[in-house]
């Protein structure tokens, strides 16, 4: 098969093949990211030509969050149940198919269920619970810094392609903005059939950093569809569940659902064209991404919990000031690195600190629920920024509140124990 003749071939340059599955998967998430983030860029050309305000499109783009974060519980499950392979190249079509019929659209209606509710779906079985399962089963050693490389794969998403899509927008209108995610998702349909496979099991292999003679890892068992459900049973009588899903509620508010859906459109409030602000944004993907894998870095070597209470007091300051940054070049390159650099960064240290405080084997799906909770805080934000801009004609207020609820995030991850491993859940049946 081509997958062993390529993991034939990377053996015999001293690669492990689980950088071949960790480097796809980092492009099936990327390619999300695009799919997810990409409505942010549409805004406005969908309002001038359809009459849809602001708030109306905005309520379309939290269905999508939310049903992102939603699925992720349950998406482990299919993972599991289904393989990642197969699952993953379905996500891929789901996505491609749903930005085509897009070029069809013409009511809200429409707009709703492809770009609210499908879309949601096919973006919600690739979330980050995939590169938590990737990284739980591929690697042994390494796993803060793949988990963190896996997390800055949004980063990368619109790094790549919201400057493209914002100049296509401008140039050739906004359906043409779509292709280039089409194309990506094709790819990744082609690359996951080809050369993913759902464990080094699969492969007749150890986990990169396993002791070679040890036998392989066995594949996971097939789950239960009660799982998720008696996994959040048993997690919500913790205390550290709470504050994790709550923290990450913040996170989401602050990130997905305000900046990288309202960004372009706050720029535009104040003069500022589509294309430079989405210049802005690659230059946040960039940061982002050099913070996020530094963050994984990090976390295999410092309490986790100081980690996240400097990210969410920094993200914070940077939200209180950027109204007064005076929308420049320089005022919004100042914004971008100190914002950029923690976007994502709580991912690796929060994906840390379930795994200690649940134990590594209900860690993927403990915390497909605290990214549940993450997601609603950006449907949250995706909807009330834009209500905020449509009743009050600004979108300052949402950005104070935003900073403030990072503030009240910074001193609150401060209460988790500290500990190495400690599966507090009770066992259930996979």
């Amino acid at each position: 098969m081509l997958a062993h003749r390529f993991a034939a071939l990377l053996q015999r340059r001293g690669i492990h093949y689980a950088w071949a599955i960790a480097a796809i998967t980092f492009v099936a998430m990327l390619t999300t990211s695009a799919a997810l983030g990409l409505p942010g860029a549409l805004m406005q050309p969908l309002g001038k030509e359809f009459g849809w305000s602001t708030t109306e499109l905005s309520s379309v783009f939290a269905t999508r969050f939310a049903l992102y974060g939603l699925l992720g519980p349950f998406a482990a499950v299919v993972l599991m149940r289904y393989g990642v392979s197969r699952v993953v190249a379905f996500a891929a079509a789901v996505i491609a198919s749903t930005l085509v019929l897009g070029l069809f659209m013409h009511t809200l209606g429409e707009a709703f269920v492809l770009w609210g509710v499908v879309l949601g779906v096919g973006t919600g079985l690739t979330a980050m619970v995939l590169g938590a399962m990737v990284a739980n089963r591929w690697f042994v050693q390494r796993k803060g810094l793949v988990m963190g490389l896996l997390a800055g794969s949004s980063a990368t998403g619109q790094l790549l392609f919201l400057p493209l899509a914002a100049w296509l927008i401008e140039q050739h209108g906004w359906r043409w903005a779509l292709l280039p995610i089409v194309a990506a998702s094709a790819l990744v349909f082609v690359l996951v059939l080809l050369f993913m496979r759902d464990s080094p099991a699969a492969m007749g292999l150890s986990a990169y950093g396993a002791d070679p003679a040890a036998a392989p890892a066995q594949p996971a068992p097939r789950a239960d569809w009660k799982l998720p459900f008696s996994t959040l049973a048993s997690a919500s009588r913790v205390p550290a569940f709470w504050v994790l899903a709550g923290t990450f509620f913040i996170c989401g508010l602050s990130t997905n659902g305000l900046v990288q859906t309202h960004f372009i459109s706050l720029c535009g409030d104040y003069g500022m064209g589509p294309v430079p602000a989405a210049s802005v944004l690659a230059m946040m993907g960039i940061f982002d991404l050099i913070g996020t894998t530094a963050s994984g870095w990090l976390s295999d070597r410092y309490d986790s919990r100081k980690l996240l209470f400097w990210y969410y007091g920094l993200r914070g300051l940077s939200l209180f000031w950027l109204p007064y940054s005076e929308f420049t070049i320089a005022g919004l390159s100042l914004f971008a690195v100190f914002y950029g650099l923690d976007w994502i960064a709580t991912v690796p240290p929060t994906v840390k600190l379930a795994a200690a405080e649940f134990g590594p084997e209900r860690a993927a799906l403990v915390f497909g629920w605290v990214f549940a909770a993450h997601q609603l805080g950006a449907a949250v934000a995706a909807y009330g920024a834009g209500l905020s801009r449509s009743v009050l004609a600004s979108y300052t207020p949402a950005l104070f509140t935003a900073g403030a609820a990072c503030l009240v995030a910074a001193a609150a991850v401060l209460l988790v124990r500290a500990r190495t491993v400690a599966p507090a859940l009770a066992p259930t049946r996979p």
